[in-house]
């Protein structure tokens, strides 16, 4: 389990592909991030959760499996790169961004960066367009590992966009990142959460009771009498 508040941007020091389709990483120039390490420990690298496999003062090497290269933008990574990276909580950390799994669900590429004052908005277009529907004006989405927050939705379009703030752009990746490159998707897990649940509460309608149906009905006559009543005033 991580935050999504990056600690340290690591380098890239070597990739290496091994026999059966795995990629060997090794990650240098963050030992701000190894001073309590353990082999067997898990950190996130770019939003996915790795696990350490070696390691001294400064690099480490962590084994990326066939499935997380198609899964993330890890394939990508050249020597002398750089990647985002956060440890996994620990019974002290202060919660500041939100609750990440380390499981990316897809990548995005970037539309457009546009400056707005000091910061820069990014516009995305998922690979995966299913995932818009746990996109949500002003929720959370963790990018690359970063845990940023949603400026705006376009579902039809199929992109939203995030931005970042100065302090975050001297902080991450993403910020060098240009239209066209790739970054790492995890939405928020409650939003999957939350369905699964609502869906199986009316699939568990199907019996012929009208218990779903009469919830739906009082929550469209609320909203219809919200609107009405708005309207009214």
């Amino acid at each position: 389990m991580f935050t999504g508040i990056v600690e340290t941007v690591g380098t890239v020091l070597a990739t290496k592909s091994e026999h059966g389709g795995s990629t060997i990483l090794t990650i240098s120039e963050c030992g701000a991030v190894l001073g309590d390490a353990h082999d067997g420990d898990s950190i996130s690298i770019n939003g996915t959760c790795l696990t350490i496999t070696s390691f001294t003062p400064e690099q480490f090497v962590v084994s990326v499996s066939p499935e997380t290269l198609r899964r993330t933008n890890l394939g990508n990574l050249k020597d002398r790169g750089h990647v985002n990276l956060e440890r996994a909580v620990s019974a002290s950390t202060r919660m500041g961004g939100h609750f990440v799994q380390g499981h990316v669900d897809t990548t995005a590429e970037i539309v457009t960066v546009q400056p707005d004052g000091d910061c820069l908005t990014f516009r995305l277009r998922p690979k995966d367009s299913g995932i818009l529907r746990y996109i949500v004006e002003k929720g959370y989405v963790t990018l690359d590992g970063a845990s940023l927050t949603i400026t705006k939705v376009d579902d039809l379009a199929g992109i939203f966009d995030v931005m970042l703030i100065t302090y975050t752009q001297d902080k991450v990746v993403m910020s060098q990142k240009q239209s066209g490159e790739h970054v790492n998707v995890e939405v928020d897990m409650v939003g999957k959460y939350v369905e699964k649940s609502v869906t199986g509460y009316f699939d568990g309608m199907g019996d012929g009771s009208t218990g779903g149906n009469g919830v739906l009905e009082k929550l469209v006559a609320r909203i219809v009498d919200e609107r009405l009543k708005k309207k009214a005033d």
